[in-house]
């Protein structure tokens, strides 16, 4: 089973919330540009939400980001329901940032650009995400997996 098969509970879910902390002590400059901290609102409560997520994709102008969870995500479905309020990302900091999604067929080809980019985080990560070695063979997998793309405003 893939560790996106639900979100994450328990310890796993502090592990993986920890760099948050970082971004609001502003040391979120010493992951560079593999991370983004992504602050939105919630779609139910309407308070400030944050998440820290990889970046597939980083170029001056557009952070992208895929939502491993897809649209079980809670960050993707808030987005849905209003748009960010700020992103960051090494040094760069845009506050109300646009943001558009990605199709499958683009979705694809960033995969494949993340996997020969970054071989080795690509075998821890592909088996997290449920996806196979060979982005390619994924199937309906991508059906299921959302990419997200940050732009300023």
């Amino acid at each position: 089973m893939a560790l996106t098969s639900r979100p994450p509970r328990g310890p796993l879910r502090v592990l993986l919330r920890a760099p948050i902390l970082c971004y609001r002590a502003r040391l979120g400059f010493l992951f560079g540009h593999r991370l983004v901290h992504l602050v939105h609102t919630g779609r139910k409560s309407g308070r400030r939400r944050e998440v820290v997520l990889e970046v597939v994709r980083y170029a001056p102008g557009e952070i992208v980001v895929v939502a491993g969870w897809g649209t079980r995500s809670d960050w993707f479905r808030n987005l849905e329901a209003a748009p960010a309020v700020k992103v960051q990302s090494g040094f760069t900091t845009w506050a109300a940032p646009a943001h558009h999604l990605l199709d499958e067929a683009e979705t694809l080809r960033l995969l494949e650009d993340y996997r020969s980019r970054h071989p080795r985080a690509w075998k821890r990560l592909a088996p997290i995400l449920g996806v196979p070695e060979d982005p390619r063979s994924a199937g309906d997998t991508l059906t299921r997996l959302r990419a997200v793309a940050f732009h300023p405003s």
